[in-house]
């Protein structure tokens, strides 16, 4: 197998072969082709899958995406496309969208794509636009500890740093510098094993309009209930998906998968649990790829080695989940000390960033994380 840029004239063809039989070769033709690059991805020198891509400063354009009918469902066009997202992203485009027949929009779902605007026909086919921006959201976060807005250093409560007595003033700083989210989390309520501070909680939701998801202590659907009602948009996840997955699983079902964000806590590529001080012996992929099939969307991960460090997030250990989870919302979190660091990790394809160590120490302000 081979992909690689294509002739036009092989283009064309396989345009009319798989996508417009009924219509003459010359109708197949788009006025941009000229300008556009056409890959294809060859097997033993037959072309076999076709895409077309149109780039325009930051955006890039795909269009005419089409793969020869005996061969479908073999993975081919799923390579193709795949090779596409990579060059988008070495390429540094922010903005990938198309116009996709409906019929074929949850594949494009599974990578991310969003539909926008209403459907339109044309030559009889119903196209959808799909979009993809890869902006990244950045979370600030929010640690509590006996009401007050603390940092821990590696998950030790030992090394415990005060940084304000008022969440809720905190909160309104991040607010007002015009970020959307909130990750608070409830380390009295992770040490005692039972939700604390939902007061506080409460508190935010109510004075703010941030999005907040909030973990810590999360052990009973009753937690999961004070959390939800308290004014959180999802309840984090940890220790419970590992040590008692049919727990979990059953909250998914109950309160549907979009309430939970998963959160993998990793040493050496292994999950870890209770705090950190246990590793167990289950690889980070196999947990994300298990909760992934069971209806997850969105997911963190923390290198406990590089929390509360300001030492560079794992960027290695990103990449390499991404690329085995192409098209997953994943927020990478610990270790962020710059603004370089947050730009590495949106250039290679993460969702989101929590970062609060270095918001608190002043390594980032957050005028320069409101113009992510």
């Amino acid at each position: 197998m081979q992909i690689k840029e294509a002739p036009l004239d092989q283009v064309l063809k396989m345009r009319q072969t798989v996508m417009y039989p009924y219509l003459p070769l010359e109708e197949v033709r788009i006025k941009e082709d000229p300008i556009g690059t056409h890959i294809g991805l060859y097997v033993e020198e037959e072309l076999v899958s076709v895409i077309s891509v149109f780039v325009e400063g930051d955006e890039m354009r795909f269009r005419k995406f089409a793969t020869q009918t005996h061969l479908q469902r073999r993975g081919y066009g799923t390579q193709l496309f795949l090779h596409v997202l990579k060059l988008a992203e070495t390429l540094q485009c922010r903005k990938l969208w198309c116009l996709a027949r409906v019929s074929v929009k949850g594949f494009y779902e599974k990578y991310g794509f969003k539909t926008v605007g209403d459907v339109q026909y044309n030559k009889g086919i119903d196209f959808i636009k799909m979009e993809k921006t890869s902006s990244m959201e950045v979370i600030p976060a929010i640690d509590i500890i006996d009401g007050k807005c603390v940092r821990l250093t590696q998950g030790d409560y030992a090394q415990k740093k005060i940084y304000n007595e008022d969440p809720l003033e905190v909160a309104r700083e991040f607010e007002d510098a015009g970020l959307r989210r909130l990750h608070l989390v409830d380390l009295d309520g992770a040490r005692e094993g039972a939700v604390k501070n939902w007061k506080v909680l409460e508190t935010i939701a109510g004075k703010t309009a941030l999005v907040i998801d909030f973990g810590g202590g999360i052990k009973t659907a009753k937690d999961v209930d004070i959390v939800l009602n308290s004014g959180a948009k999802l309840a984090t996840i940890g220790s419970i998906a590992v040590k008692n997955g049919a727990v979990f699983l059953d909250w998914l079902q109950s309160y549907g998968a979009d309430k939970f964000l998963l959160g993998a806590d990793v040493k050496g590529e292994k999950i870890a649990v209770g705090g950190w001080l246990e590793t167990t012996d289950l690889w980070v992929y196999d947990f994300i790829g298990d909760y992934l099939q069971k209806g997850v969307k969105q997911v963190f991960c923390t290198d406990v080695g590089k929390d509360g460090l300001l030492e560079g997030p794992s960027l290695e250990l990103y990449r390499n989940i991404l690329a085995k989870f192409p098209g997953l919302h994943f927020i990478a979190s610990g270790g962020v000390s710059n603004i370089d660091d947050v730009h590495q990790l949106a250039e290679i394809g993460c969702s989101g960033v929590i970062i609060g160590k270095a918001i608190y120490e002043g390594r980032i302000s957050l005028r320069q994380l409101s113009g992510i």
